[in-house]
This record gives C-alpha cells, structure tokens and sequence, in this order.
C-alpha cells in the first residue's frame, strides 16, 4: 500500500460497487472535471486531447490494485498525474488508454513523436490538463 492519491475517473469505476471489488479502502472525494482531455469510447473508454470530461474524484492508497484492474502492466493504459484545481494544489493520477488495444473507432492523434505514453505526458506538461473539483 503507498500512500493515499487522488484518481480521476471516468468509466467503470465512477460505480461504488466496481470499485469495491477493485480495492479495499476508497473514497469518492466529489464529481470533477478533466479539462484539456475529451472522453473517447472503444471496448473501454479513453482520453484524447482537446475538450472536457466529467467524473469523479477517488481517494484510495490501493495504486497497485487500480494499475492492475487498469491493465497498466499490459500496455492497455498509462497512469499520468495532472495538476488540479484544488487548494492544497495536489496532482491528481488519470488513466489514459491505448486507443489501438481498447478498440476505439475513431482516429486519436497525441502530436509528436515517441511511445504513446511520451506523447501523452508531453501533451499534459506542453498544455494546460487539468482537474478542476466542486470543493
């Protein structure tokens, strides 16, 4: 167990059931918002770049189990962490798929070149990605 982190989430595990069965402690911290990142939809969704997407916020210490329900060690998504909009001005952890893996229909562009876990990283770093909550 590491220590407590926020996670946006967008799919899956905004259900309270899901994420019971994922990790042991969590917490649903309230609804966010990820701007810069738009949620694209395939076998599971992703994130693209350009617009907004609603979630919410996870508070839990259990990474390892969320990179593993995530598919992180299997390529299928990278956990990237953005700056959020909240007081204490913690980073906030997001998973973004591999298009190619998760059978998303249409054409996502990350600019540059590199993996597609550089491009993403650089795309946040290069842009302004954020979590914005309703503290």
């Amino acid at each position: 167990m590491t220590d407590h982190m926020l996670v946006f989430v967008y799919g899956t595990l905004t259900d309270p059931e899901r994420v019971a069965s994922v990790v042991e402690t969590f917490e649903f911290v309230g609804d966010a918002t990820l701007l810069g990142l738009h949620r694209v939809d395939g076998r599971y969704p992703t994130l693209a770049p350009g617009g907004r997407t609603d979630g919410r916020l996870l508070e839990t210490s259990d990474m390892d189990a969320l990179d593993s329900y995530e598919g992180v060690g299997r390529g299928l998504y990278s956990r990237i962490t953005v700056p959020s909009e909240r007081e204490s001005g913690e980073r906030v952890a997001i998973y973004v798929g591999d298009p190619a893996k998760l059978g998303v229909p249409e054409a996502i562009s990350w600019p540059g070149d590199g993996s597609l876990e550089t491009r993403i990283r650089r795309f946040i770093e290069n842009t302004e990605v954020r979590v914005r909550t309703s503290e």
